[in-house]
This record gives C-alpha cells, structure tokens and sequence, in this order.
C-alpha cells in the first residue's frame, strides 16, 4: 500500500453547498489518490453538510468525514483532524477555499527537496493584497525572514513530526486569532521554511453569501484583546529582548502592532464605526499597546504610523480620528512613460508619488537639517504644534508592481524593482517617490511560465511613510502596439479606467478592429506574399500565429510571423489564390479599412502594399487593369 504523502485537513460547518466546490479541487489534485487523503471534520452542522460529506465519502476511497459537538471555532476540528492524520505532511485548508490542480504534488516535492518543516505555497485571492512573500520561491529560510509574518493564516503544509515533536496544537472553542497561535509558534519552532511562489497552490476566495470564516476578524467577544496577549507574549518568549528597532523580536512585533492594534486607530475603522464603540476598542488597543509591546516597536515604525501609535498611547481619540481623516485623502498618482517592446517584454517608465487631498504633493519640509512631515497632512493634529519629525523617510517604505490575472485571480511580479528616493521640490521641501521601470515578460511572468489566455491588469502597492495603498497604473498616452510572442499576440491597452492592461491571445482586443488606425498608415511594400508589419512588435523565436483574412472575397488562411533581421511581424499569405488578376484589400474579420492589399497575377500573389504605400500611376492603373483581356494581350506581344 503506498505511503500517505499529504493529509489534508478541511474544518467544516454549515458549508453546504461550498463543500461541492471546494471538493473537486481537493479530489482532483495531479497526486496520485493513493497518495494522499482528505480528512473532513464536521463541527456538529445544523444543515445538510454531513450528508454531502458522506456522499463524497462513498465515492472516494480517500476521503475520511469525523464528526463532534459544535466547538464553535475552527481549533478544535483541526487538531482531531490531525488525530486522525497519517501523512508526512499536514495541509490545511478552509471549507469554502479549493487548491490548484498540482497543488499538493508541488509542495509536497518541494518540502522533501528542501527538507523543510514549513512549506507556504502561493495564495490567490479576493480578499487580501497580493503578499511580496511571494515574489520569488525560497527553499530554506528560518523566522528571520520576517516577512514570512506576512502570511499568518493555517493554510500551509506542516511536517507532521514536527507538528507532533514540538505539540503544536489551535487553541480550542471561540478563540479569535488561533491561526495567529499556531503560525507564529510553527515559525519560532521550525528549523527550515519553504516558500512556493511559481505556482498558485491556495484560492482564498469570498463567498457570494459573505460567509468565510475570516470575516469576523475583529471581535472582542471571542476574546480578540487577551489571545492578542497571548500572541505576542509568545513572540517575546520565543525571541531575544533588544532596544534595536530591527531587531528580530520589534520586527515579528511590527506585525501584530500594525494590524491588530493600530487598526483600531486608523481609517477606515475609526471613522465608520459608531463612535461610542470605537472608544472602547481604541481604549482596549491603548491598554494592551502600553502593557505588552515594547518602546522599539513604536519607535520602528515610519512616520504617520508613528504619529498613530503617538496618538494611541497617549489616549487621544480625537487626535486619531483627526489624523485619520486626513490620511484617508491622500491618493497615489501615478506617472507612466509611454509603454513599448523590448526584447519581447513590455516595458514603460513608471512613478509612484503621495498627493494630499487638496491635490498638491505630500511633502517633507527640512527644518534645522531634520526633516518634518507636511505641515498640512498634521495641522491641528494634537501633539504636531512643532512639526511631526521624520528621521528616516524610508522606513519600512517600498514600491511593487503587481500584475493580476483578470479571470483567475492570480498575482505575478514583474521582473525589476522600484527604487525609493527623495525628489527635491525647492524652498526645503521634498517628497518621498518610488520610480522604475515595468518589464512584463508574458512567456515568463507566471512563475517562469506563459501567461494564461486573458487581460493581465498592471497594479501598484505603496507604502510611504507609513500610508499604504494598491492602485492601478493609469496613464492617457499612447499604448504600445500589439505584439506576436511565443505564437501568440499580446495587445496593451487602457481600460476604461484608465489602467494599463496586456490582453494575451485576443481574448478582448482584437487584431484588426483594434489596431486599425496603426495598420492603415503601414506604407511597406514587398514583393511575394509577406509584407512587414512594423507596428507589430516580435520577439525572432515566436511561432507563427494562424488568422483568417479576407482577400477581396475569398477567405484564406494567412499567417503572422516574424520578419527575418527585425523586431517586428511579418504577413504571410498563401503563394496562390484562386483570385482574378488586380489589387485586392486584405482584411481581418470585423474590420472594415483593410490591413493590406495583394496583387495577383495568373493565381499568383505578385506582392503585398500597406494601406498607405503610394504607387505611382502607372504602376496602380496596371495593377487594376491586369485582368483586361486586351491588356493581357499587349503584355504577350511585348514579352515576346
């Protein structure tokens, strides 16, 4: 019998219909079923989920359904499912989540390869920001690796030794942030972590009913402020002491401090609960900031985050909600130079830059060689009198590109990073930038592979100075045209919106209604059957791309490929064509304005013109005429 490669751990509760969707990803993975086993835990369900997780049951010899009282928390129906669990390795995943298709086999190879007691596979999501985590795969690394802090939920695979030598268990019943719990001590505890970023393993997904088990994030009835405690209490347990803001123990704090804590102080939290209630969880946040994190973590942090835990743990609510509302105006702009091809890639010059609400850049204005934040950002905000101090404007400040995957969700980085630096602006004032240049390499974006058939939105997560936001790299300038790479054409665009987006495979933008104001100024002329097509971009090992054409009224098979010595494509039509001698337009389907014209000859293509080749007289006149019978007869005698 072959041994049990993967358990899989599924936590469930009044899933209902969810549980169907989400099965087929789990019982369709590329590992073989023997491989592998599904443990479903049923947290006493009220509705029909235990019946369609027996069914499921009974066809799959691979699949396991235990039962047990409500514990009301999801702790509880994982550790029993680890009970049960015979795997080597532990992978848990949430009842109304599914797994990509190679899912478990990838994290399974790399955690044996890599010997790892960890293994974070890349997350696709709705719901969340893309995670710089997961830009590139890391085979080994260790908790000092702090942005492993970025992805704190259960969804990973977990050595089961491991799990059992170090008694990693959830804290049980209603008990908010358990994966917090867990996640932090397997990372303390674990001597090597992977991470998988080349292949989209977990898709976390919101549910139409807003159903998800994360969306209770906040709730102080389930504990929320002591598990809180209880988190970072075993951080600073599991870690050294130290008054150096970068020390290990203030960076894996920063994490908890920004999220759980200063989230009760920022927008939009602060500004859209009740008031009388927001006092209450900014009075519980101020307590358990002052107890329990250390100066450095406040210290560490950039400058309007800073200001906010300033403002917390001095118990200024008004001040916070003052802030925030400031804040919550600040836009990014963005500045992109005019998108082209090189080499196969698509490229553009991109600036990212912070604009108050007013419109008018945030600056930094340098007083007595120390530089303060703007003035206008913090006016009235309590304990600004004297300016807000910034001693180092690149705290924890960076910039990335991010491209999304339209219809799959999926997240891709570019290649390139974007530099952050100070612009001066004049007069003592400048202004914190992040600039660099997009590379999009559609054959390789997706983790080394070709980018799925689909629109590809370029995106871009700031974080300057402490105010971060994701928005899309908008431009009014010309796009680039299209391109034929790796046997498929690739078309930028603006979206409606104004976002740069890369169509692969044509599956909105079109070759030929799209790009007919390009095609029409083409004044290339060849003789035979391929005419250049210099506003195509081409990368010299693409393949050929099959289109139809219309040539006059006949319907052919052409070709788009590239051109011997350029960058550029070629149009390719067939050597004959059952056509009578003349110029005959050659058209795309739905385009009215041609893309060339042939001239044939005795059912031979003579030669291509762009639209906008001009001919002279003589030449055009023959070109029409040459299928006049008394025309053909004075060629015959003055050949002969």
């Amino acid at each position: 019998m072959p041994r049990v490669k993967v358990s899989v751990i599924v936590p469930v509760y009044n899933t209902g219909k969810y549980v169907d969707e989400c099965a087929p990803s789990l019982l369709g993975q590329s590992l073989p079923a023997d491989e592998y086993e599904v443990i479903y835990v049923d947290d006493g369900s009220t509705d029909d989920t235990l019946s369609r997780l027996e069914k499921i049951a009974a066809e799959h010899p691979n699949v396991q359904v235990h039962t047990q009282p409500n514990s009301g928390w999801p702790g509880a129906p994982r550790n029993l499912g680890m009970r049960h669990a015979r795997g080597e390795y532990v992978q848990f995943v949430d009842h109304d989540d599914t797994l990509g298709p190679e899912a478990l086999e990838r994290l399974y190879e790399h955690a044996k390869r890599n010997d790892a007691d960890v293994v974070l596979g890349k997350m696709s999501s709705t719901m969340v920001r893309p995670r710089r985590l997961f830009r590139h795969t890391v085979d080994a690394c260790t908790i000092e690796n702090d942005e492993l802090t970025q992805s704190m939920s259960p969804h990973k695979m977990f050595r089961r030794a491991f799990i059992e030598e170090h008694g990693l268990r959830f804290p049980e019943g209603p008990w908010i942030l358990e994966d917090l719990a867990f996640v932090s001590a397997a990372y303390l505890k674990a001597e090597r972590i992977s991470i998988l970023a080349d292949y989209p393993v977990y898709y976390w997904m919101k549910r139409d009913d807003g159903g998800n088990n994360t969306q209770h994030r906040f709730n102080p009835r389930h504990g929320f402020w002591p598990n809180t405690r209880t988190v970072v209490r075993q951080i600073k347990d599991g870690t050294p002491a130290s008054d150096d803001i970068d020390a290990l123990q203030n960076r894996l704090l920063h994490r908890l401090y920004h999220v759980e804590i200063l989230s009760r102080t920022r927008e939009p939290e602060i500004l859209r609960e009740d008031p009388a209630e927001q006092r209450q969880r900014f009075e519980a946040a101020r307590e358990v900031a002052v107890e329990e994190f250390p100066a450095a973590v406040r210290e560490g942090l950039p400058a309007v985050s800073r200001l906010r835990a300033h403002l917390l743990e001095s118990g200024d609510f008004d001040g916070a909600v003052a802030l925030a509302e400031r804040v919550r105006e600040v836009k990014v702009r963005t500045e992109v130079g005019e998108p082209r091809w090189e080499d196969g890639r698509l490229v553009a010059d991109v600036t990212l830059d912070l604009l108050r609400g007013d419109g008018e850049p945030l600056v930094l204005v340098e007083r007595d060689e120390k530089l303060y934040l703007d003035p206008e950002l913090v006016d009235g905000v309590p304990g600004t009198e004297n300016g807000w101090e910034v001693p180092d404007p690149f705290r924890l400040a960076y910039a990335e590109l991010v491209v999304k995957d339209r219809d799959r969700e999926d997240w891709w980085y570019p290649e390139g990073d974007l530099e952050v630096r100070l612009r001066p602006l004049g007069e003592g004032r400048s202004q914190v930038i992040a600039a660099g240049r997009l590379s999009l390499d559609p054959e390789r974006l997706a983790g080394g592979r070709p980018l799925e058939r689909g629109v590809h939105d370029v995106w871009a997560y700031v974080q300057l100075l402490g105010v971060d936001r994701m928005v899309r790299v908008s431009g009014d300038g010309p796009a680039a045209g299209p391109a034929l790479t790796g046997g498929r054409i690739a078309l930028p665009y603006w979206t409606i919106k104004g976002q740069l987006a890369l169509d692969v495979d044509q599956r909105q933008r079109k070759l030929g209604p799209d790009t007919a104001t390009a095609a029409a100024a083409n004044s290339a002329r060849a003789k035979g059957r391929s005419l250049p097509l210099p506003y195509v971009a081409a990368t010299p090992d693409s393949a050929p791309v099959r289109v139809k054409v219309t040539v006059g009224t006949l319907g052919v098979q052409a070709e788009l490929l590239p051109a011997p010595g350029t960058h550029t494509a070629q149009l390719r039509l067939p050597a004959r064509l059952k056509l009578p001698a003349g110029r005959h337009p050659v058209n795309l389907p739905k385009t009215a304005e041609p893309l060339a014209y042939a001239v044939v000859r005795d059912g031979t293509v003579l030669r291509l013109e762009g639209p906008a080749y001009e001919a002279g007289g003589g030449r055009r006149l023959l070109d029409s005429v040459a299928d006049n019978r008394q025309v053909r007869r004075v060629r015959r005698r003055l050949g002969r």
